[in-house]
């Protein structure tokens, strides 16, 4: 790791981000509902955009997590107990957004025997009730390697089934030390293993000190667990206190990674500067089921 990190934004990553208009009504009307996303709680970089376009990735089982990943701007500490209404209110709140398409991620709740994979399967099953034909996309911690736990959400049946594998081998001990690039890349494996036919997807943040060729392998290790839909963006570090960027990664860069990734087999990828876990997720679903969706 460089002894002095990059201290300024390069041009492709100065953008104002202002909460006007839309955006900021529909921030208003989840915090009405108590709901949570993780466009607020992780500090993301296009929340403006995707609140204003109506969009937003929600965050349940509270907004506290167990973990302390070295890269999260979410909270850690002791979790309050999962709250059962939460399911329907999330479900009653898409349906008044008229969503299409839904990302639905979580805190690790570590505290939880399941990990709340039943909390997030009454997720999945509240969104059929209440959203007809809306599809879903799961973002679920590692559940410590549980496959009973894995099992549960799968059997809800959500249209992708996201984990991150967030960084490199040789990272990962230092950037999220309570998990393991190993577990995570078991987990999608055994997915595909459990349900055939599941899309899974997975991503990473670059700019966290890691060289060409661990990033290439790590795509390779994904595609070797069967992972369909990717994407790659850049780190940006939360605080002081959190892994410091080592490097703002070129746009020309992230273009020849996706290049990269296309060639050996991924069905979709999302790559480049502003590139998040969920950004755009609904066009790179049906782009990778070959389905027309939006534009």
């Amino acid at each position: 790791m460089p002894a002095q990190p990059p201290q300024r934004k390069p041009p492709w990553l100065r953008r104002p981000l202002p909460l006007a208009g839309g955006a900021a009504g529909l921030e208003a009307g989840l915090a009405g509902q108590g709901l949570g996303t993780i466009c607020q709680e992780g500090r993301c970089p296009n929340r403006a955009e995707c609140f204003g376009r109506g969009v937003a990735t929600f965050l349940a089982m509270g907004q506290v997590c167990t973990r302390a990943c070295a890269f999260c701007a979410v909270r850690s500490g002791r979790p309050q107990p999962l709250d059962p209404g939460e399911p329907e209110r999330l479900a009653r709140q898409v349906a008044a957004m008229d969503l299409s398409f839904v990302v639905v991620t979580s805190v690790t709740r570590d505290d939880l025997a399941d990990g709340g994979a039943g909390h997030l399967a009454r997720v999945v099953a509240e969104l059929r009730r209440h959203c007809p034909g809306v599809g879903v996309e799961l973002l679920v911690p590692d559940f410590r390697g549980s496959a009973a736990a894995l099992a549960t959400v799968l059997e809800a049946g959500p249209e992708v089934l996201a984990h991150n594998l967030e960084t490199v081998d040789r990272l990962s001990p230092r950037v999220r030390p309570a998990a393991g690039y190993r577990r995570s890349l078991e987990l999608l494996a055994r997915a595909k293993q459990m349900v055939p036919a599941q899309m899974t997807k997975s991503g990473l943040m670059l700019g966290l000190g890691e060289g060409r060729d661990e990033v290439l392998a790590a795509l390779q290790d994904l595609r070797a667990a069967g992972c369909g839909l990717l994407t790659l963006g850049q780190y940006l570090s939360p605080s002081p206190r959190h892994h410091p960027v080592v490097e703002y990664v070129s746009p020309q860069a992230f273009q020849e990674y996706e290049a990269a990734a296309k060639d050996m087999g991924f069905a979709a990828v999302a790559a480049g500067p502003y590139v998040r876990s969920s950004y755009l997720a609904e066009r790179y679903y049906r782009q990778a089921v070959g389905q027309p969706g939006p534009g």
